[in-house]
C-alpha cells in the first residue's frame, strides 16, 4: 500500500538482528512508524519464530505468528559469522541509523557488533539492546524469557488469593513491555543525536521492564514492608453468572460496599464493615456473598445493575468476542492483509494513534530473505554469499 502522508521515522534506517517477540515487537513499531528495517536472518532458518509450529516449509516459514511481529519489514538473509557475512553488517551499518538486538549480553561484542567498534564506523549510530536481565550482573549470562522473567521479579507470585496455584500468565506482557521500553529508548536516542550528532548505547531488559511495571508496588513495599496486590482488594473479583462471568472492582468510590449490596439486592454491609481495614479480614464472607447473589442471573442482568450504581464492571470475554467488538474497530486495532500462505488474516494495529500517520502494511511479512539482492543493490555491497 502507498502511504501518503509522510511518516514520523521515514528518515530512520534500522539494522535489526532481533528474533522471536522483544526485539521484533520494538522493530515492528519502528517500521509502523516509517522506518526503514532490515531484518538480518540466517540463511535457511530465519528468526526462531518461522517455525514455532513444525517442520520447516515456505509455509510453516510465514506463520500467523510471524506475520504479527515483522510487518513492514526487509528480509535480507546473511551468515554473520563468515568474515564476508560480517563485512555485509559493517557495510550496512554505515547506512543505518539504529541496530538493534535481543541476544544475550556480550553476543554482539562476540560478533563483532558492539558500539565501541561499530561506532568507530558510523558515530551516529545508535546500538539498542534488549536481553533478560541487563548488560552486566550476576544474571546477565543467563537466558532470558518472558515467564522467567514473571518468576524473577515477583509477578508470578502474586495472586488474586493465596488459594489459587501459582502460573504463567498466558499472555506475553513482559516480551511486549520490554518491546515497548526499547522503542522509548531508541526514540530518546535519536533525540539525543539531534542535540549532539552522535549515537549511543540503549539498553533494556525483561527484568528492569516487569519491575518498573510494578512500580507502585515497589513503592509501597520499601516505604513500608508491605505488599501492595490490587488482585487480592476484598470487593474485587471474577464472579460467575449463570450465562458466563463478570468482574467487579470495588473501589474508587466513597462506599463502594454499599453500592454493590444494593445492586445485588442483599443486606446493606457497609455498616459493619465501611473501610478496607475492616473489609479485608472477612473478604472470604463479602466475596461469598456476592458470588451467591451474581451466580443467580446473567451477565447482562448485573452489568446493567452495577452500571445503575455507577459501579467499576466488565463482562469477561474471549479475545474473538473482543476482537469483534465495534470498539477494537473504531480504535484502528485490527489491520487487513492477503498474506500469500495464510490467505486474508488481520493483524493487531499499533496502539499508538498518530492523527497525521495511520499505521498501515506498506510492507507484507517478508518471506525469508526476500530483499537480498535489493538490499545490496540498493547499497552497493558485493555479494559474497549465495542467495538464500
Amino acid at each position: 500500500m502507498t502511504q501518503k502522508t509522510p511518516l514520523p521515522l521515514d528518515h530512520i534506517r534500522v539494522l535489526d538482528f532481533t528474533q522471536v517477540m522483544l526485539g521484533p515487537c520494538a522493530t515492528q513499531t519502528l517500521a509502523d512508524l516509517g522506518a526503514d528495517v532490515i531484518k538480518i536472518e540466517r540463511p535457511g532458518a530465519g528468526d526462531l519464530s518461522r517455525n514455532f509450529f513444525g517442520e520447516p516449509s515456505e509455509a510453516s516459514m510465514n506463520n500467523a505468528v510471524f506475520a504479527s511481529l515483522n510487518r513492514n519489514k526487509r528480509s535480507v538473509t546473511l551468515d554473520t559469522k563468515s568474515p564476508e557475512g560480517r563485512q555485509m553488517v559493517l557495510d550496512l551499518v554505515r547506512h543505518c541509523d539504529v541496530v538493534v538486538d535481543n541476544f544475550r549480553a556480550g553476543v554482539m561484542r562476540r560478533l563483532g557488533f558492539d558500539y565501541d567498534n561499530l561506532s568507530t564506523i558510523n558515530p551516529k549510530i545508535i546500538c539498542a539492546s534488549g536481553t533478560g536481565y541487563g548488560p552486566v550482573g550476576p544474571h546477565a549470562g543467563k537466558g532470558g524469557q518472558d515467564v522467567l522473567a514473571q518468576a524473577m521479579t515477583g509477578t508470578m507470585e502474586k495472586r488474586s488469593d493465596p488459594s489459587i496455584p501459582m502460573s504463567v500468565y498466558p499472555t506475553t506482557v513482559c516480551d511486549y513491555s520490554a518491546g515497548q521500553h526499547l522503542v522509548q529508548g531508541i526514540m530518546a536516542a535519536l533525540f539525543q543525536r539531534e542535540k549532539t550528532g552522535r549515537g549511543q548505547q540503549v539498553h533494556v531488559s525483561l527484568y528492569d521492564s516487569m519491575l518498573a511495571c510494578q512500580m507502585q508496588e515497589v513503592a509501597q513495599w520499601t516505604a513500608h514492608g508491605e505488599v501492595l496486590n490490587w488482585a487480592d482488594m476484598p470487593l474485587t473479583g471474577v464472579f460467575p453468572t449463570t450465562d458466563g462471568a463478570l468482574v467487579l472492582v470495588g473501589a474508587f468510590k466513597a462506599n463502594p460496599l454499599q453500592d454493590i449490596c444494593r445492586a445485588l439486592g442483599i443486606e446493606d454491609l457497609s455498616p459493619l464493615y465501611p473501610d478496607v481495614p475492616r473489609q479485608r479480614p472477612v473478604k472470604p464472607m463479602l466475596q461469598a456473598r456476592f458470588a451467591e447473589a451474581f451466580a443467580s442471573n446473567t451477565t447482562a442482568h448485573w452489568l446493567e445493575r452495577l452500571g445503575a450504581e455507577d459501579l467499576l464492571c466488565a463482562p469477561v470475554r474471549t479475545l474473538g468476542e473482543a476482537l469483534d467488538d465495534a470498539q477494537t474497530e473504531i480504535n484502528g486495532m485490527l489491520i487487513d492483509y492477503d498474506h500469500p500462505y495464510l490467505g486474508p488474516i488481520r493483524l493487531a494495529g499499533l496502539p499508538v494513534h498518530l492523527a497525521d500517520a495511520p499505521v498501515t502494511i506498506r510492507r507484507g511479512p517478508p518471506r525469508l530473505g526476500e530483499h537480498t539482492d535489493e538490499v545490496i543493490r540498493e547499497f552497493g555491497l558485493a555479494r559474497t554469499e549465495p542467495a538464500q
